[in-house]
């Protein structure tokens, strides 16, 4: 993952073309036309040692007789011929090749491109086109128009037909890149270089396979930060049959993949309309603040449509209008229409009328979007309405959508809106999908911003029992924790399990119930049976010792004949939970092969495997995270009150998947586990029955978490030069609060240093991208301690945000300004350095105002070398940390 030498790649200022030809419908022909017709104002210098000039353009024998060194080189030779044409390329010090062949040498090529620090794009790419560049260095058969789209996709077909779809449409793009097989540059590398590019506004991936992904997860998050990142998979895999564990079957390759997008604040489409559809929507709309829709139409059925398109799907609901809203619209709606959403006007309303509505609408705080619906009507201009539309949309600057029905009648309101930048659609459908895009991209952005807390909060883990168990199981046969364990490992973790007995025979099963009190319910205890239903082994409802005796003699019976080579243990034996209102939901944990743990959660009980009603989430979890993967499953309406079974506790269920989730962080040796079912009503959660695997740990990439727990690890307790302690800790989302207390104890000039400008209070949205933070990419470590009222206080803050080359990191720093000379701004920044070394970053920058002289005498006291900078009133200052690597990764610029 890097975006070393890529600028050579999309802005070069001369190209070589190895193997231009003349020869029609070759890869040599076809890119040397399409250089030459795009315009690149660069020069092109084709190779080819049997041939004077190439298409009117003079030609060179090998890649040693260039007259000048090219940015970029594109290899339209046989896949053999690769690895030492980028040698050749690399030792004269091109920065970047684009290989078209599909049969090279995969490591001979990469080592050669690696040798010389050479960005490889391939093999087997169509090329790539920036058509502001004026660059279609690609052998496709059409042009790119100019845009702010970036697509990037695997597949060289899919380019094409993507290109020759979207030119009659008038969509055009900032870049559009053809990555091939992936040998160099992937789509991490294409994501951080193209998250930064301020031609691009949207990036769109094709995706077929992903082979690094953790850096593909890394790369996803810090893009989706700062724009719409959406993505099509080639294939939707189907679930696997059901084994050993239900997770393993349920956590499907796609449905894990859904649970990354979700995760990483991306949104995943299925079809290339839906694609671009979705880049319209989020490009022109104001961002929603909520999920609830008003619609206003001129007619009653096209309202009444949208109100059910919205109903009908995931996300979003018709707003409620309040008693004062429905009044004041009462008051503008013509004669004889009622008040209520969707606000119906009646076919002959006009501009004012359209205007003066959708006004109130947008005021309305139970509103968070407008829909706008016209359809044709002679009784009024459709244009003219647009333009009220547009105009009271600027006053109020609320989040509105515009559907216009029709063909020719409705284009002159369609430019309209085009013109004003407002997304505008042809059908209801499509409209209500829009404001669909926005509620999903919202939510998943909500998702990219949670970071789950360091400790469980509220309760303390075991965490010595769990290891003990883990040790034993791991030590056993078959790495299948026994019954009693894996119910004593669930309540090590504040899991609630039912009272178990384990028992060898129906005797002992008889005694185990007359103490543990009828009725109850006896089990088959098997670590090679993971579903005792379907081979006769649960017997329930058991009311005496008799029944007990004869109900095991039953279930011996039926296992040995339904599952003979099964190693049975014995029997377990529990009182019969009486829990009327209880629902049966399931939880569980598997390994993907791909993108490592996941955690599953849905419907449970014996249908499990066919309703297969269930959600896929990465861990960790904190609760607000947890409580989202419940509300995307339908089981989520069954766990509402109705009728007089009261509303299951939520919270509770939510907290055992947290609980869960911690216990995987403590113990990753967990690679598969089933609770099921997992009873849950008005008094909480209990674990019925229950299955966990372990493995040895194997240090594999597929073993760690996708998205990095808090470092509890970097906490460090330090002494300021006053004689205070204060511990210095990477920082977590629930330091808002005290981040806020900071800002607000700042004079205006720490402000000003800091923030190189006035600023008095942060809102909650730059409070909550300051605290919650991706640790992959940046750090920030604060200075905490507990006031004289035991409450948290931030005293300081340090952080950095690190180029994904791990090259330069940017700090910046806040020491609150009753506690200057204590020394610890210095703690502070000796705390990040360290950071950094372990890291292996090769140097540290930071900007600081000219007038800002003691930070300049921090820095230089902590080595840092000071300049000035471009700006008159800046000062730069870097501190080198590893000169090796520094030389290692500047050996080749010029």
């Amino acid at each position: 993952m890097s975006i070393l030498n890529l600028p050579y790649l999309f802005t070069p200022t001369s190209i070589a073309v190895i193997g231009a030809t003349e020869r029609p419908r070759s890869v040599g022909y076809t890119v040397m036309r399409n250089l030459l017709d795009g315009g690149f104002p660069g020069p092109i210098m084709p190779v080819n040692p049997h041939r004077h000039a190439v298409a009117g353009v003079l030609a060179y024998p090998s890649v040693g007789d260039l007259p000048e060194v090219p940015d970029l080189a594109i290899l339209c030779t046989p896949g053999a011929t690769a690895p030492q044409l980028l040698d050749e390329l690399g030792r004269r010090g091109v920065r970047a090749a684009i290989v078209a062949a599909w049969n090279t040498d995969r490591d001979a090529t990469l080592a050669a491109a690696k040798r010389h620090n050479l960005r490889l794009l391939g093999g087997g790419s169509l090329g790539l086109l920036v058509p502001k560049q004026r660059l279609n260095a690609s052998f496709a058969p059409v042009s790119a128009l100019p845009g702010q789209v970036a697509f990037v996709s695997q597949s060289g077909a899919l380019c094409t037909a993507v290109l020759d779809w979207a030119r009659p449409r008038g969509i055009g793009f900032s870049a559009f890149v053809s990555l091939g097989d992936g040998t160099e540059i992937d789509f991490a590398d294409m994501m951080d270089f193209l998250a930064n590019d301020d031609d691009t506004k949207a990036i769109l991936l094709y995706i077929e396979s992903i082979q690094e992904r953790r850096d593909f997860m890394q790369a996803a998050r810090a893009a989706a930060r700062n724009k719409p990142l959406l993505l099509i998979k080639a294939t939707r895999e189907r679930s696997a049959p059901i084994g050993a564990f239900l997770s393993e079957a349920l956590a499907s390759p796609d449905d894990v993949f859904d649970a990354v997008c979700r995760r990483a604040g991306a949104l995943r489409v299925q079809t290339l309309d839906e694609l671009f559809g979705m880049v319209e929507t989020l490009a022109r709309s104001k961002q929603i603040k909520g999920e609830r829709l008003g619609v206003l139409s001129n007619g009653g059925g096209t309202a009444m449509m949208a109100i059910a398109e919205l109903e009908s799907g995931d996300g979003g609901e018709a707003a409620p209008l309040s008693d004062a809203t429905l009044a004041k619209l009462a008051k503008v709606m013509p004669a004889g229409r009622t008040a209520g959403n969707p606000v119906e006007l009646g076919m002959d309303a006009g501009a004012e009328q359209y205007a003066a509505s959708l006004k109130l609408l947008l005021n309305s705080p139970e509103v968070d979007g407008v829909l706008v619906i016209h359809a044709p009507s002679a009784l009024a201009d459709g244009a003219e309405v647009a333009q009220a539309v547009v105009a009271t949309q600027r006053s109020c600057r609320g989040a509105v959508m515009a559907c216009w029905i029709g063909g020719d009648t409705a284009e002159p309101a369609r430019r309209v809106f085009a013109e004003a930048g407002l997304p505008g659609y042809s059908s209801i459908g499509e409209a209500v999908r829009g404001f669909r895009y926005q509620i999903h991209h919202r939510r998943n952005q909500a998702m990219l911003l949670e970071t789950p807390p360091a400790d469980p909060g509220g309760f303390h883990p075991d965490r010595d029992t769990a290891r003990n168990i883990i040790g034993r199981a791991l030590a056993g046969p078959g790495n299948i924790l026994t019954d009693p364990d894996t119910r004593a490992l669930l309540a090590a973790y504040g899991i609630p399990v039912v009272e178990t007995a384990l028992t060898d025979s129906g005797d002992a099963a008889a005694s185990a119930a007359e103490r543990i009190g009828f009725p109850v319910a006896l089990t088959v205890s098997s670590p090679d049976i993971p579903r005792k239903w379907d081979v006769g082994g649960v017997a329930l409802n058991l009311e005496n010792a008799e029944a007990v005796r004869a109900a095991a003699d039953g279930i011996l019976r039926r296992v040995r004949r339904n599952c003979p080579n099964a190693h049975i243990d014995g029997f377990a034996v529990q009182r019969m939970v009486l829990r009327p209102h209880a629902r049966q939901l399931m939880v569980g944990v598997a390994c993907d092969p791909l993108f490592g743990p996941v955690l599953v959660f849905g419907e449970g009980g014996r249908a499990v495997e066919v309703v297969r009603d269930h959600i896929v989430t990465l861990p960790p979890l904190n609760l607000p995270l947890a409580l989202q993967a419940l509300d995307r499953t339908r089981v989520s309406r069954r766990l509402d009150a109705h009728s007089l079974r009261p509303a299951a506790d939520r919270n509770a269920i939510a907290e055992a998947l947290v609980r869960l989730s911690f216990l995987l962080v403590d113990n990753p040796e967990i690679v598969a586990c089933d609770i099921n079912p997992l009873f849950a009503d008005e008094h909480g959660v209990l674990v019925v029955d229950a299955r966990i695997r372990v493995s040895p740990p194997d240090n594999s990439d597929r073993r760690r978490f996708l998205i990095r727990p808090y470092p509890a690890d970097l906490e460090e307790q330090v002494r300021l030069s006053d004689g205070s302690t204060a511990l210095l800790r990477p920082i977590r989302p629930e330091d808002e609060a005290a981040h806020a207390e900071l800002i607000a104890k700042m004079t205006q000039q720490d402000l000003r240093y800091r923030f190189f400008g006035s600023v008095r209070t942060l809102t909650h949205p730059q409070l909550a991208r300051l605290t919650q933070i991706d640790y992959d990419r940046e750090m920030a470590f604060i200075a905490n301690r507990c006031d004289a009222e035991g409450r948290s206080e931030t005293l300081g803050v340090v952080r950095t945000v690190t180029d994904p080359d791990n090259h330069r990191a940017e700090l910046a720093i806040l020491v609150r300004s009753d506690l200057k000379g204590t020394g610890l701004g210095r703690r502070l920044i000796d705390k990040m350095i360290r950071y950094h070394q372990m890291r292996g970053t090769a140097e540290i920058a930071a900007q600081i105002l000219l007038e800002n002289t003691p930070m300049q005498k921090l820095a230089t006291k902590c080595g840092f070398i000071l300049k000035l900078g471009k700006e008159s009133d800046l000062v730069e200052s870097v501190l080198v940390l590893d000169g090796n690597l520094r030389r290692c990764l500047h050996s080749n610029t010029p």
